[in-house]
């Protein structure tokens, strides 16, 4: 043989040896995700065929969540199962599935699971804030404490009122100087951004609002007197005092500014989005309008400012506010929840540890519940004498241990915001512009696309 022939030999030897190995590498990598994604459990709810590697995230348009979740439900039912990766995931829809998980099965449902974003938007073991940490007995405290300091510090309190009625009027004089104007719905800044999947530029911003917390915490601190309790920071530092001695204590200095930062968020987006698709609603449905406007010039008149007492005789105004809520559907998908141990769920197996989404969105517009589930229609909320009516399936706020903490002040701000602009103006769309779309833009809340109105004084 000669040295070419011994060579191509070689080199052909070292191919299909190299062949061999490439394919068994292929297969064993194929093998391996498959057991990390194999479901062992029985009476595991169903869900679409997972791929390698990617599970079945390519079954969620991610400009459009909620609707996804919502479609996937029309052919696996109200219970069923996703993969992100390797991570197990299980869908909850409609009013009684969500009903008996988060109310019936609280504790079940209660955890939150960990992903690795947290770690960029500034949450940690240390300082897990007060929405995302994980259920436990310290959690339960710091969750009571919060609730219990809003309402010492005025929460559902006439003193409380007051400034909302304050704030209130100082965007009323803020658009009494856009008057004849067509100006922007309450726009954020750069709405295009919300399109992007994944969000990602927030996650610098909300570190960079963490450290300047701290710091304003830090300084805040250090002038601190004594038995001297002016806002909810000084009383979380009181308590951290007490509890300086428990290990397993979530107050902490770390702690301080990612709860009060969640109090912030979970205050201020959601409310103010809420309002952006009431202004919308306004301009689009006139004739609702004028009859809330009607409701206000009967019950309060145009000199005095509205008070929450009102609420009881303005049936009207009440069931438009709530059918805004639950048609703007300002959190569609919720928060992640996890599996806090094995449960059951109408007859399927979810195991300890399972991530859990609750699509709210899905109870909000059940078909088997709502009159007219994709209209925007306030009679839902009224009965067949015109006074206000309760829904149960009406959960903006979620429901059970992690229901919003701050819903009595979200629903003062929402009453005394909506009436008081109401009652000085009438909304218009803007000259020269088509009819504004009712769908929203998904990134976490869902807000409407930017939309001009005209504002005239009543």
């Amino acid at each position: 043989m000669d040295l070419l022939q011994w060579l191509s030999s070689i080199f052909i030897s070292l191919w299909n040896n190299l062949t061999l190995l490439g394919i068994s590498v292929i297969f064993s990598t194929l093998f391996l995700d498959f057991m990390k994604r194999r479901r062992c459990w029985s009476r595991y709810p169903p869900g679409p065929t997972s791929l390698p590697f990617i599970g079945t995230m390519l079954q969620i348009d991610l400009n459009r969540v909620h609707l996804s979740l919502t479609w996937l439900s029309k052919k696996y039912g109200n219970i069923y199962s996703l993969q992100y990766f390797w991570k197990n995931v299980v869908v909850l829809n409609g009013f009684k599935t969500v009903r008996e998980a988060l109310v019936s099965k609280s504790e079940d449902f209660a955890d939150r699971p960990y992903f690795a974003a947290y770690n960029y938007l500034g949450y940690g073991e240390t300082n897990p804030g007060l929405i995302m940490a994980k259920y436990s007995h310290a959690w339960k405290e710091q969750k009571r404490f919060a609730i219990t300091t809003l309402r010492d510090f005025g929460m559902g309190k006439e003193s409380l009122e007051q400034l909302v009625i304050k704030e209130a009027e100082h965007l009323c004089s803020e658009f009494s100087s856009q008057e004849g104007l067509s100006i922007l719905g309450l726009l954020q800044a750069a709405p295009f951004l919300m399109r992007i999947p994944g969000f990602v530029h927030i996650f610098q911003h909300q570190k960079n609002f963490y450290a300047y917390m701290a710091e304003i915490l830090k300084e805040h601190k250090e002038s601190l007197k004594p038995s001297c309790k002016k806002c909810f920071a000084d009383a979380f530092l009181e308590e951290m005092e007490k509890r300086k001695d428990d290990k397993n204590s979530l107050f902490s200095d770390n702690n301080l500014p990612v709860v009060i930062g969640d109090l912030f968020a979970a205050g201020t987006e959601t409310t103010s989005a809420t309002l952006r698709w009431g202004l919308l609603y306004m301009i689009l449905y006139p004739n609702v309008q004028r009859k809330v406007q009607e409701e206000i010039d009967m019950v309060i008149g145009k000199n005095r400012s509205p008070k929450m007492e009102d609420q009881k005789n303005m049936s009207y105004t009440r069931a438009v506010i709530h059918e805004i809520q639950r048609y703007g559907n300002v959190i569609p998908a919720g928060l992640p929840h996890m599996t806090y141990k094995d449960t059951e769920l109408e007859g399927y197996f979810i195991p300890k540890g399972t991530t859990v989404l609750i699509n709210l969105s899905s109870v909000l517009k059940d078909e088997d519940v709502w009159e007219n589930p994709h209209q925007f229609y306030p009679e839902h909320f009224l009965d067949a004498n015109g006074q206000f009516a309760k829904q149960a399936a009406f959960l903006p706020f979620s429901a059970g241990p992690r229901v919003c903490a701050a819903e009595q002040l979200a629903r003062m701000e929402l009453f005394l915001f909506f009436t008081s602009l109401l009652q000085h103006f009438t909304f218009w769309i803007s000259e020269n512009q088509h009819r504004p779309r009712e769908d929203g833009c998904f990134s976490f809340t869902l807000v409407p696309h930017p939309y001009k109105l005209q504002v005239v004084s009543r």
